[in-house]
């Protein structure tokens, strides 16, 4: 682990969950269907909570959807929803729940659609991801043209706790968008070449 007085983004703080979260695997450009599945639950279940309350419970959210395998999810019925609402390691929220099947369905349509998840999301950025240059947190916005855009898609196509802000907090935690502060160490090492820079002049329409 990094020692704690290396430069990173604002948010991170001392928790050490959170730094390794950050340091690891925070906008790192994820392509593997079952990661972006997870992160999809996560964000999800993140709605009006923090994420670092996400993170604490994240193995026993493995655990309690099939380590985040959408088949399986997809496949759950009315027995396993109160399986999960009883279960303490999850958030047991019943709408939340709910979703995650939901999206599950959703997610094994779009792949068969797109032959993968990883190539019907990252369209959004053209396949590449977006290197922002912030100075500080409070320039990161909490969503964007293209998250809305995302947002507008996945809702048409069923998916559900996937508003434009809990897109954008996607985006990040995929790499789809580098929004590591330019003075974090994890800022070049998770971006383009130094001084590269990218607009997305194309946004999918749904």
């Amino acid at each position: 682990m990094r020692p704690q007085g290396i430069p990173r983004c604002g948010w991170v703080g001392g928790e050490p969950l959170f730094r390794t979260y950050h340091d690891r695997e925070w906008g790192v450009p994820v392509h593997d269907d079952r990661l972006l599945f997870e992160f999809l639950i996560l964000e999800g279940a993140q709605a009006g909570l923090s994420w670092i309350t996400i993170l604490k419970k994240r193995d026993a959210y493995r655990a309690a959807f099939a380590g985040f395998d959408p088949g399986a999810v997809a496949g759950f019925d009315g027995r396993k929803v109160a399986q999960l609402l009883a279960d303490p390691g999850i958030v047991r929220n019943r709408l939340k729940v709910e979703s995650a099947i939901t999206n599950a369905r959703s997610f094994l349509k779009v792949q068969e659609e797109f032959g993968s998840f990883d190539a019907y999301q990252w369209r959004f950025v053209d396949g590449r991801p977006i290197r922002n240059a912030w100075r500080t947190i409070l320039e990161v916005p909490a969503s964007t043209p293209v998250s809305d855009a995302m947002s507008r898609d996945l809702k048409r196509r069923g998916f559900r706790f996937v508003g434009s802000t809990i897109c954008y907090a996607h985006m990040q935690a995929v790499g789809m968008v580098n929004d590591h502060t330019v003075d974090c160490f994890r800022w070049r090492e998770v971006g383009l070449k130094p001084g590269v820079h990218r607009r997305i002049e194309h946004i999918p329409e749904p």
